[in-house]
């Protein structure tokens, strides 16, 4: 520790140790500085009561710090002395002191006594002691670099490092202080390095808790380390090998070196290292000879040198030279493989290779022959390029092809390679129980052996092939991939680098060969391929679903299976989701990886949905595009089945109704055509008393009958009183005509037998039927020998002014009456109140007619219109 914290201790003992006048207590072991305890170990302090102390050992007291040391730690030696054992502990660095406090002393100072106790741990033995002296220009450098490793333990205590250095044979010692704690290295000066003479160096640790010493001893060029050889060189001379040559890098009187050389292939990380003969080292020789190279490498080389008695350091490695040997010819034949995709009457073959294994140079061209059922010879010469390293060629299905090939270089041509590719119908057995994995992220796959193999068949390696699938249905499959290996195993990892998330096809040949002559032919089996993945991922993208029919409680959905570039792995299925409207409650149905189709049901009539398809592998799932649509409000049938209902419906009410009207065709007509009598059909109009009728007047279908209404004797007793005022009122009803029909005969009135009763001088509006005796046949029709019949008519028109008026009618001579024929007749009544020899026409009352009454007198006849008419026949 430095020199404050030495003075800081001796003031703190200053405080506790002769700071009290009245002190009478002391600490043995004691020390004006620290006591440095070892961790792990007991310690033991004596608390002593100096004479003439007032207090005894029952009032001694320790403390560690500010903390009190159980009283099982102490030990009562006798009423002056107690001591106390601790066992010390790494975090034990603080004040142990004793107190002697006596409370019925009270009036006198308080006694303490402390000691300073440093925990720490003795130094640990350096490890690996090592010291180098490098090489300097054309010298050995007197600095020695020494390193050894201190251990893990922190000693916690002032711990020193010392190098020492002597060269065996003098007295001179040369010594290194290390400054750092816990010291790893440092440099000893040898002023000069010592050259064919003995070196002795040891490392000292020392600390207040003990020391401890590592040497090294050894001749002097076991601590040099030299340079690198200078000038590496490499000469290309043959196929096979390369001549170094070096420059030795220090004077072999100064130090006699060793060398090493080391060389690799240019694509290869695996050094092989040659230590140059000792023959070579003492002849002083500066090149060596690389023997059995392989033809047309490039290789790099490099060297190293060590001092020659069995020196600890090498030097570093020189700088790398880099050059290829020279070529030779191939020393195996290319690696020969075919495609073969049918066409409809044909095979496509193409023929891909690879360039020999041992190519020994650079591969200038290959001689293809392809020889079919022995008809047919090519021969081609194609230069040798890694983008046209492939032949097509089409090969009927009914015959076998026989292809060899052969690579050219500088120095000479390979052995052929051949391959036979036999007819459609005689391919050879394939292999079994074919399944892959992936294994650290590669694709390994097994198989079963076909036993037996047919006679003369012997197998003679498996062909293991790869080919990607296409980005799209549009696009051909890419040339393939392949590599062989030996007929017993059955087992093995593809050596190809499969992308990720890609979709290959994994194919396992076994290849045959026989021996028809003298040259061994080979014929590859049937093939078993399996789809694989090296690893797979979540779709790119989903599915797009298109609903292409809605019902009322279902509906169709249909999607294309997606790219197989997006898919990324083995679809394992699809789920589909679908919810009414924006209430986003999905419910899902799940269906197989080949269901491209799906009907869903249950669904609500006339609703919006939302659908989409979600596509999952076993790595994640992606949901395709929403789709929206509504079912129907009708199922199938429903529409027709109401269509036909109500068209059945209508029908049988339209015949329904007609049928009621040819049942009730009189009372319809009625009721559209009511019987309006036309006045301008009357016949009264025209008629003057003063002109007979006209013999065709029943062709106007008018009957006319003169009656004598002055005769007196033919009218009623009752009525001759009142005869002078119907015979004014008729003959002002008969010219108050002007409108082609009686007005006056078709207004209302009444009979004179009413206007006894007082009803003469009432007019009224409303409908009065009249009567007129038929005299002759209907429209020339021979009147039939029934009795008189009489007509009806029935008017709305109003009455006349001479009708309203009655008393201004002018009397006028005796006229005839006659009446206009209704268009309806029905057979009159008597009437009761007639008892003349005359005619009495009567109106018809609203009243229903009463039947025949009493039979008049045979001189007078009254007939009674019918309310109902009847339509002459």
């Amino acid at each position: 520790m430095g020199s404050s914290h030495h003075l800081l201790v001796f003031l703190m003992f200053l405080h506790y140790a002769v700071g009290f006048t009245y002190n009478c207590v002391k600490i043995l072991p004691d020390s004006s500085s620290s006591i440095v305890v070892e961790v792990g170990k007991n310690f033991t302090a004596t608390c002593h009561l100096l004479e003439g102390c007032a207090y005894t050992s029952d009032d001694i007291e320790w403390r560690l710090g500010n903390l009190s040391i159980a009283k099982q730690s102490y030990h009562r030696i006798n009423e002056t002395a107690v001591s106390v054992t601790i066992n010390i502990s790494s975090d034990m660095s603080d004040w142990l002191k004793c107190t002697a406090p006596k409370e019925s002393l009270s009036y006198k100072p308080r006694s303490i006594y402390g000691i300073f106790l440093r925990a720490g741990y003795p130094p640990l033995k350096p490890k690996n002691l090592s010291c180098i002296a490098v090489q300097e220009d054309k010298d050995i450098s007197p600095n020695l670099n020494c390193s050894w490793d201190p251990g893990s333990r922190n000693p916690l205590i002032d711990t020193t490092y010392t190098v020492y250095a002597n060269v065996l044979g003098t007295v001179l010692t040369h010594k290194a202080d290390c400054k750092q704690h816990l010291a790893r290295f440092c440099i000893v000066n040898l002023e000069t390095f010592p050259i064919h003479m003995v070196l002795k160096v040891w490392v000292e640790v020392k600390n207040a808790l003990g020391s401890e010493r590592s040497e090294l001893q050894n001749d002097s060029s076991y601590f040099a380390k030299p340079n690198p050889p200078l000038n590496v060189q490499v000469q290309v001379k043959f196929p096979t090998s390369l001549v170094v040559t070096w420059k030795h890098p220090i004077d072999r009187t100064i130090l006699k070196l060793s060398y090493a050389i080391r060389y690799r292939k240019a694509a290869s990380d695996v050094w092989i290292e040659v230590r140059v003969p000792e023959s070579f080292t003492r002849g002083y020789i500066e090149s060596f000879r690389l023997q059995s190279l392989e033809p047309y490498t490039q290789y790099v080389v490099q060297m190293r040198c060590i001092g020659e008695s069995n020196s600890s350091y090498w030097s570093n490695w020189s700088p790398s030279v880099t050059e290829r040997t020279t070529e030779a010819k191939p020393a195996s034949a290319p690696d020969l493989w075919r495609i073969i995709r049918p066409t409809s009457n044909s095979r496509n073959v193409t023929l891909i290779w690879k360039a020999p294994v041992k190519a020994n140079g650079k591969i200038r061209f290959y001689n293809l022959s392809i020889n079919q059922n022995n008809e047919k010879f090519e021969s081609h010469n194609i230069t040798a390029d890694n983008l046209s390293q492939m032949y097509s060629m089409e090969l009927p299905a009914g015959k076998m092809a026989s292809i060899e090939i052969t690579a050219y270089n500088s120095a000479g041509e390979s052995p052929k390679a051949t391959l036979s590719i036999p007819r459609s119908d005689k391919e050879l057995p394939g292999v079994k129980d074919m399944s892959w994995s992936v294994r650290d992220e590669k694709l390994q796959v097994k198989w079963t052996a076909v036993l037996p193999l047919p006679h003369p068949l012997k197998l003679s390696e498996y062909l293991l092939e790869w080919v990607k699938i296409p980005q799209s249905v549009h696009q051909k499959e890419l040339p393939a991939g392949w590599q062989r290996v030996p007929k017993n195993v059955t087992v093995t990892t593809l050596n190809a680098g499969l992308e990720k998330f890609k979709r290959y096809n994994i194919s396992v040949y076994p290849i045959y060969k026989y021996q028809p002559g003298h040259v061994w032919h080979f014929q590859p089996g049937r093939p078993v391929t399996r789809p694989a993945y090296v690893q797979q991922g979540p779709p790119k993208e989903g599915p797009t679903v298109t609903v292409t029919k809605s019902k009322k409680n279902s509906a169709e959905l249909t999607w294309e299976e997606t790219p197989l570039d997006s898919h990324q792995g083995f679809i394992i299925h699809y789920t589909i989701f679908y919810a009414i409207g924006n209430t986003k409650q999905w419910k899902s149905e799940t269906v197989g990886p080949n269901v491209h189709s799906y009907v869903l049901t249950d669904l609500a009539s006339e609703t919006d949905y939302v659908v989409y398809v979600m596509a999952s592998t076993e790595a994640g799932s992606v949901k395709g595009t929403d789709c929206t649509f509504k079912t129907m409000k009708y199922g199938d049938g429903e529409v027709e089945v109401i269509v036909v209902v109500v068209c059945l419906s209508f029908l049988f009410l339209t015949v329904f109704i007609i049928m009621i009207c040819l049942r009730k065709r009189e009372v319809i007509k009625k009721l559209l055509w009511p019987q309006v009598p036309d006045p301008s059909d009357s016949s009264i109009a025209h008629w003057s008393p003063d002109f007979p009728i006209k013999a065709d007047l029943p062709k106007e279908d008018v009957s006319v009958v003169e009656v004598d209404v002055f005769d007196g004797k033919s009218l009623c007793e009752e009525d001759k009183g009142v005869l002078p005022l119907k015979k004014d009122k008729y003959l002002s009803e008969e010219h108050s005509s002007g409108i082609g029909g009686s007005s006056c005969m078709s207004s209302p009135r009444h009979s004179v037998s009413d206007s006894d009763e007082g009803d003469s001088g009432q007019t009224t509006s409303s409908t009065v039927q009249y009567s007129t005796v038929l005299g002759s046949g209907y429209k020339g029709q021979t009147p039939s020998h029934q009795p008189p019949a009489f007509a009806r008519s029935e008017s709305t028109q109003p009455l006349l002014d001479c009708e309203e008026h009655p008393d201004h009618l002018n009397e006028s001579q005796s006229r005839s009456s006659y009446f206009r024929r209704g268009r309806e007749l029905e057979p009159g009544v008597l009437a009761p109140e007639c008892d003349g020899g005359s005619l009495t026409f009567c109106p018809v009352q609203e009243e229903e007619p009463s039947p025949v009454a009493e039979e008049p007198p045979a001189s007078a006849l009254c007939y009674m219109p019918q309310k109902s008419g009847y339509r002459p026949q």
